[in-house]
């Protein structure tokens, strides 16, 4: 394709030109707090993507799992959520360590809405709800708090588009690359199988989730 053919967007009042303002209600619904409705689909999502920037303004967004009601809400304005065992990067947290704004997106498997929360994150070593982010006796090391400074409610639009609760449409996945064969292929591993890769992968990921 030639770059001259693509016609870009470079201010927001081209960017209007093309979508028009929302009404005023796509505004009011940022609540800025976690009322009774946040706090239930808080505790009942065993799934969260949290985004985070460095102090550059390059992006990271990482997901973040654990049983349902494992992301303590501490009051109305503020939430913590463990940080778990990974692969040592610490992409999310260095970010936090120089940019402390995130944003959350909280997922329940079946339900097509979504909750944003957007706020300020500071790391935690030690605190006394620690205790409450113990999972399978596990305590973690450092976890997330959260001034939330937005908070609303995302519709069901992206999730009926792409059918991602319905199983007839999910790909086969026979037809997809294993980890193990797409890390052997991205790292040019040798004297190893993609198999003998994917079977220490997947016992890590049974054995070290906590």
């Amino acid at each position: 394709m030639n770059p001259s053919e693509i016609r870009t967007v470079a201010t927001e009042a081209e960017l209007r030109e093309i979508v028009v303002e929302p009404r005023q209600n796509a505004w009011d619904k940022d609540i800025g707090r976690i009322d009774e409705h946040a706090r239930t689909i808080i505790a009942h999502s065993p799934f969260v993507l949290l985004a985070t920037s460095n102090a550059d303004g390059a992006c990271d967004l990482s997901p973040r799992g654990d049983p349902a009601g494992s992301v303590l809400v501490l009051d109305d304005h503020r939430l913590v959520l463990a940080d778990r065992p990974g692969n040592h990067r610490l992409d999310s947290l260095r970010n936090i360590v120089h940019n402390p704004h995130v944003g959350l997106l909280f997922i329940v498997p079946g339900m097509n809405e979504t909750l944003r929360v957007n706020g300020r994150a500071t790391l935690v070593s030690d605190a006394p709800f620690f205790d409450d982010l113990t999972v399978q006796g596990k305590r973690p090391r450092l976890a997330v708090l959260v001034d939330v400074e937005e908070l609303y409610m995302h519709c069901a639009k992206a999730f009926l588009r792409s059918s991602l609760w319905r199983p007839e449409t999910w790909p086969d996945r026979g037809g997809l690359p294993t980890l193990g064969r797409i890390a052997k292929d991205q790292l040019r591993i040798k004297g190893v199988s993609a198999k003998e890769l994917d079977e220490g992968l997947d016992l890590d990921a049974r054995t070290n989730q906590y």
